[in-house]
């Protein structure tokens, strides 16, 4: 069976998705019509802008958007998917991947959802880092001891969570963190406490939008962050959506339920290859047989 995955922030590249448009007038036509629904060139901000540029959340994370949904909608017939699942913002693009969400919709969900969560991340000072080498159970515990918001807010692979919070929050929980023996602890740049309580602000103005969006039945399953369960329920999916925001994104539970119910091949449909990497690490410790990435 085939599973099709979708990268979220982070994956983004200076030049993506100019091989796209070059060689595709669909591919180029989505673009324009993209450009048009956001009332900005974000394609020349993607093709020719720099590392700097392409790291604002509200251009990076249509951006992203953009390059996954585009590279299925040139793929055609050949686009053949059984489940799907998307890492954070890439939920959104396996939503339009699998018809749950017309491609309109989806970007101006995502470009909304990035605009609020840009918001948020003004409000108090926070940050994330990742933590190499601890049990999740371990992580969980440090975290909900401390008197600060942190929390854990991806469980990308074993071995690696990465954890959302305050910046004084985050810098007690490394410290903590390396004393219990983690193999590394490194702060990301990046510009805000996703995936925390600290996102509440963004996910009750994302609730009022997916609450406007008409969602329709899938053609297959979602596994979707909150849970790590598939479903094709548009009222499930929708409330897991808002949920999402402050929620931990359990993305080792996802691929692991994911080659239990039946995925031997997974394709990572958008830039960068971070899922397929992560995906080899979580397949090794499924008792699953051949897994090809």
């Amino acid at each position: 069976m085939k599973a099709y995955v979708f990268p979220g922030q982070g994956a983004q590249f200076p030049g993506m998705g100019k091989d796209l448009f070059d060689k595709s007038e669909t591919a180029r036509d989505l673009f324009h019509l993209a450009d048009k629904i956001l009332g900005f060139k974000l394609t020349d901000i993607m093709f020719t802008g720099s590392e700097e540029d392409l790291k604002q959340t509200r251009v990076t994370q249509p951006a992203i958007f953009l390059h996954s949904v585009i590279l299925v909608k040139v793929s055609g017939a050949t686009f053949s998917p059984d489940m799907v699942a998307g890492h954070s913002l890439g939920e959104f693009s396996a939503l339009v991947a699998n018809g749950t969400l017309p491609y309109e919709d989806g970007l101006k969900l995502v470009y909304q959802r990035a605009m609020a969560m840009q918001k948020a991340c003004e409000v108090i000072p926070s940050t994330m880092a990742a933590i190499l080498g601890l049990e999740d159970a371990v992580i969980e515990e440090i975290c909900a001891g401390i008197d600060d918001v942190v929390v854990p807010a991806n469980f990308n692979c074993p071995g690696q969570v990465v954890i959302s919070g305050t910046v004084s929050g985050i810098e007690t929980a490394m410290q903590q963190l390396q004393e219990k023996g983690a193999k590394r602890t490194i702060r990301l740049m990046v510009g805000g406490a996703f995936h925390s309580p600290l996102m509440d602000p963004a996910k009750k103005e994302l609730q009022e939008a997916i609450e406007r969006t008409a969602f329709g039945k899938p053609v297959c399953p979602v596994y979707q962050n909150v849970t790590a369960l598939p479903t094709t329920d548009p009222d499930i999916i929708r409330k897991n959506l808002i949920e999402q925001l402050t929620a931990p994104v359990r993305w080792t539970q996802t691929v692991q339920n994911m080659i239990r119910d039946g995925a031997t091949t997974f394709l990572e449909a958008g830039p960068g290859k971070v899922l397929q990497g992560l995906i080899r690490k979580i397949s090794r410790e499924v008792e699953a047989g051949s897994v090809e990435v």
